[in-house]
């Protein structure tokens, strides 16, 4: 858990009545705006609804996983924390072209191409920009490598750095950044508003416990409070049946109170409405939505190591049809459409071995394990002849002339339907374990349409005077799926060009 630090505001300090530049939300792009608007002399304010122990947004609850284009490990060692493996590791140039490429391809080219252009030409200054203000960094090797049989480590899927302790160490960095720079920090601070004059944005409203509602008037307003994932009316409008059995993976404040407020006074809608971030999440373990604990922990990504099934024991989905990294926000979709929103990862005792351990080795985790797949469907309540039958068939239809090599796309295919395109193990040696996964929500792809400098704008295409968006509030850059990595990078890309304005 976190704790309050020095920059905390005692509360009984009351709060400006004006400011230069409202930020509203403490996550990654918030406090991203923050830093850029503090650096050009502005006096800044930033309202976090969450306790100074419940603050950081969706952002704390990541693995810290920022998608960068660079030029391979020389253009990122500077930044990187040491570490005794580097002289033994490749780390493949990512370049902004590579970058869009994945954009488009995993969204299918709804992505805006302006906002596409920006975060993926200015990725990598930006993190490096955030570094330099005190953020650390280092290669994720736990996550995205594979050791090969010399010893030497490769890196895969376009994603290779991330924040030293994960979210919790992203925020607290951002928050001793904020301090130094003078941001004004307040926690407990509900925004339940926008003010406005003749079209122009002026300031917030708020409730803040026992110092009551009040106004704030400010030059600008920098909204970064999320998405509308844990209202269950609007999942239900936007999103569709079925999503009120998702669980909430970050912080249970994203209601969307202030994406309606702002398109209540003429902003447009940004992006992607119907669709959203969501992965395979714990199913069972007690306290499996905004776990400040275990965070990350419970979301399995290791399914293109085995086979996903539901509870009628039958596969659904290519489980090796790319990377991880390009696959896994769109299959909690996948899994909340199957009974009772439940599938099970299925592992032999061979790739259980392969699998990460801060997730699989999480404390409470939903498993069971079995020395037969007889006994195993008999502990998950699946009918063990179609298990069998499916693995059996799985099994038979691998090419096994091709070899199985995790740390590329291997094209080693099981030809069944659904295929596996890569990756294809026979699961054969007990042994063999079932994680219980459902749909967990991480965040909305629709949002507020702006310019690529954060401003908000409307109908006609002009911008909302004084109003500026960034982070999950900025609808445009993905539809139905997302590289992995790409959220925290656009919140600091675009929460950097919006404080660079406010």
């Amino acid at each position: 858990m976190t704790t309050s630090t020095a920059h905390d505001t005692a509360p009984a300090q009351p709060l400006p009545s004006h400011v230069d530049v409202i930020v509203v939300g403490g996550g990654n792009a918030g406090f991203s705006a923050a830093h850029a608007a503090a650096l050009r002399g502005r006096s800044v304010l930033l309202l976090e609804r969450g306790s100074a122990d419940m603050s950081g947004g969706n952002s704390f609850y990541t693995a810290g996983a920022t998608r960068i284009s660079h030029s391979g490990f020389d253009d990122i060692a500077d930044f990187i924390e040491a570490d005794s493996r580097h002289a033994h590791t490749e780390v493949p140039a990512y370049s902004a072209e590579e970058y869009t490429a994945d954009l488009v391809k995993v969204t299918n080219g709804k992505n805006d191409p302006e906002l596409t252009r920006v975060l993926t030409e200015e990725s990598g200054d930006t993190l490096r920009w955030l570094s330099e203000l005190g953020l650390k960094y280092r290669l994720m090797y736990e996550r995205q490598a594979y050791e090969r049989p010399d010893g030497s480590f490769l890196f895969w899927g376009g994603l290779h750095v991330g924040n030293v302790g994960g979210g919790e160490g992203l925020m607290a960095d951002h928050a001793e950044v904020a301090a130094r720079l003078g941001v004004d920090v307040r926690y407990g601070v509900t925004v339940t508003g926008l003010l406005s004059s003749n079209g122009t944005v002026t300031g917030v409203t708020y409730r803040a416990g026992d110092a009551g509602v009040g106004e704030i008037t400010g030059a600008s307003v920098v909204l970064a409070a999320g998405g509308f994932e844990t209202n269950a009316e609007l999942r239900g409008k936007y999103l569709g049946p079925g999503w009120e059995h998702a669980k909430v993976r970050g912080t249970p404040y994203n209601d969307g109170v202030l994406l309606e407020a702002a398109l209540g006074l003429g902003a447009v809608p940004g992006g992607d409405w119907s669709t959203c971030h969501s992965v395979q999440w714990d199913a069972f373990t007690d306290q499996n939505e905004s776990n400040r604990e275990l965070t990350n922990r419970l979301t399995r990504g290791g399914y293109p190591l085995g086979i996903i099934v539901n509870r009628n024991g039958e596969r659904f989905l290519d489980e090796g049809a790319d990377y991880r990294n390009y696959t896994y926000a769109k299959y909690g979709k996948e899994i909340l459409q199957q009974p009772g929103s439940i599938a099970y990862q299925i592992f032999d005792a061979e790739h259980r071995a392969l699998l990460r351990a801060e997730e699989y080795d999480m404390p409470g985790i939903s498993v069971q394990k079995a020395d037969t797949l007889e006994e195993l469907a008999e502990l998950i309540g699946v009918d063990a002849e179609s298990l069998v039958e499916t693995v059996l068939v799985f099994n038979a239809s691998i090419d096994e002339s091709v070899i199985w090599d995790p740390t590329i796309k291997d094209g080693r295919r099981a030809s069944v339907t659904p295929p596996k395109s890569n990756w294809a193990a026979p699961l054969e040696q007990g042994p063999f374990y079932a994680f219980a996964v459902t749909c967990g929500i991480t965040f909305t792809f629709g949002g507020l349409k702006s310019d690529t400098h954060g401003r908000v704008l409307d109908s006609a295409g002009q911008h909302v005077p004084g109003l500026y968006v960034c982070g999950e509030m900025l609808g445009g850059l993905f539809s139905e799926n997302y590289p992995g990595g790409s959220g925290l990078a656009a919140g600091m890309v675009f929460g950097r060009r919006a404080g660079a304005l406010a």
